[in-house]
């Protein structure tokens, strides 16, 4: 078995008889780089642990804006919910580097969860996921766009004077919450101000710039 799929939290402290069955009722499927794994509303019974590479999920808000929920990385779990509340996904998820998805059946995770240690498990990280989009509602409302981009930064990228950014300006609007029109702005903003030099992928701030900022991005 991957040991992508043995790292997943859902799957942690589990015996071999019992990863051996998870790993023989599943399948492993790749999406290249711009592929869509599922759309929001469209019916589907499995759930899905990344592997390798990069997931997206979106939700599309009342005004039809695409705003990001979150990026995925290995050996993270989602679209686990389709199991229970609906048989609909209540989000996009798309690949934004090339992907291995291990995939498992509604029927079987159904079967899995009459086992306490897996139960035990899987409703822990539920409850991470609910703080999670707790926190998700208090940074939207409580940070204003330019503090949102610098968390943004530090959270994904680490603290750096030096950043890769291969995400598209549009991607990052929609993961702090704006459009790419208020988004852009903010960055023209930043650059007349000599807070921030971005060329192409590669992000610049200025020396010492997390330590006179920490307290108010951090």
């Amino acid at each position: 078995m991957s040991s992508r799929i043995r790292d997943a939290e859902i799957f942690r402290g589990l015996d071999e008889e019992i990863l051996a069955k998870i790993e023989n009722s599943g399948v492993i499927r790749r999406f290249e780089k711009g592929d869509f794994v599922f759309f929001e509303g469209r019916p589907g019974d499995e759930l899905f642990i990344l592997l390798e590479g990069r997931i997206k999920l979106t939700k599309t808000s009342a005004d039809g804006r695409e705003i990001t929920v979150k990026f995925l990385e290995p050996p993270e779990n989602f679209a686990e919910i389709v199991l229970f509340e609906s048989n609909r996904y209540p989000t996009t998820a798309q690949s934004v580097a090339d992907s291995s998805i291990f995939c498992m059946t509604r029927g079987m995770l159904l079967r899995m969860i009459e086992r306490p240690e897996f139960r035990n498990s899987f409703i822990a990280m539920l409850m991470k996921k609910q703080r999670y989009l707790a926190e998700r509602i208090l940074y939207l409302t409580s940070y204003d766009v330019e503090a949102r981009f610098f968390m943004f930064l530090s959270e994904n990228y680490g603290i750096h004077e030096h950043y890769k950014i291969e995400l598209s300006k549009k991607d990052i609007a929609s993961s702090i919450g704006t459009i790419p029109e208020t988004f852009s702005r903010l960055i023209t903003r930043l650059k007349e101000k000599g807070i921030i030099a971005w060329e192409k992928e590669t992000l610049t701030l200025p020396d010492g710039f997390w330590d006179e900022n920490g307290n108010e991005y951090l």
